[in-house]
């Protein structure tokens, strides 16, 4: 399993937590008619002994219509981490000697994602949506994905304090790995299954779960879910502190290039070639940040 952690509490992590636990009430208020942006910004830096960088971002613009809904989502993670070797050179060890340090910068998460999507109420209690998307999470071994669909969907509540509701959808996605898997195809037609629940905890604190389980549906072993659960506190009318916790599985996941040595210690001298291996099932991404409502 591969852990994404932001870092936040290395450095800002454990205010931004006590905050989060005093984004937005408003986010579960009737929406309002016209555009309206939400923006998600967690940065973390760390110096000294070690050194890292992690930046995340998210962005929800919306235009909502009197029975019509169009949203944009953006979003990435980025970390970078600098790892500090020293070593000594010197004639013996009770002797003065010269202490030198080298410095290897590695980026070792990153994930992108952008998509769209058009919602319009056919009753009060059922809708059609269309739309498409790319994601792109390299580590995970995947350059890019780009998905379309269309379907369905029922709101079974829509309340001041609690909206759930459950979408039903064809899908068409088109994927390119990082290691090409041969046995697999790179294009192919699905179905999606997706939820959203928000629900108020008191007067300014907001839980919400979304959920999407996508099906090849002609590999119906190639299973993907993708599910976040969030705790969401309003500062004030323009921001508020999010804590969110985001599963990505895939039941048949992408391949990855390595070294093969014929032996141990691995060096250039022994290096007789390479192989692939496939990666984790399980990703989980932890962040923590501050949420600005336009």
């Amino acid at each position: 399993m591969r852990v994404y952690l932001c870092r936040h509490f290395s450095a800002a992590g454990i205010p931004a937590v006590l905050l989060a636990l005093t984004a937005s009430a408003s986010l579960a208020d009737a929406p309002k008619i016209g555009w309206a942006d939400t923006a998600e910004f967690s940065l973390v830096a760390t110096g000294g002994n070690t050194e890292s960088e992690t930046f995340g971002f998210k962005d929800k613009l919306t235009r909502t219509w009197e029975r019509s809904l169009f949203t944009v989502n953006a979003g990435g993670i980025r970390v970078q981490t600098t790892t500090v070797d020293h070593f000594a050179i010197g004639p013996d060890p009770n002797l003065p000697f010269s202490l030198h340090e080298t410095r290897t910068t590695n980026l070792t998460a990153e994930n992108y994602f952008l998509n769209g999507r058009f919602d319009h109420k056919i009753t009060d209690r059922f809708f059609w949506f269309a739309g498409g998307g790319w994601d792109r999470n390299t580590f995970a071994g995947v350059q890019n994905r780009y998905t379309g669909f269309g379907g369905v969907g029922n709101i079974w509540a829509d309340k001041d304090d609690l909206k759930f509701r459950t979408d039903y959808a064809a899908t068409f996605t088109n994927q390119e790995d990082v290691v090409k898997d041969p046995n697999t195809q790179s294009s192919f037609a699905g179905a999606r299954f997706s939820s959203s629940l928000q629900k108020k905890l008191g007067s300014n604190t907001l839980y919400s779960n979304d959920l999407v389980i996508d099906e090849n549906l002609s590999d119906t072993k190639d299973l993907r879910a993708n599910m976040t659960n969030a705790v969401a506190v309003a500062i004030n009318k323009k921001l508020a502190l999010r804590v969110s916790l985001q599963w990505l599985y895939d039941n048949q996941p992408s391949f990855k290039t390595i070294d093969l040595f014929s032996a141990l210690p691995p060096t250039a001298s022994n290096n007789v070639g390479t192989v692939t291996f496939q990666l984790d099932k399980l990703d989980t991404i932890f962040t923590t940040s501050l949420v600005v409502n336009f």
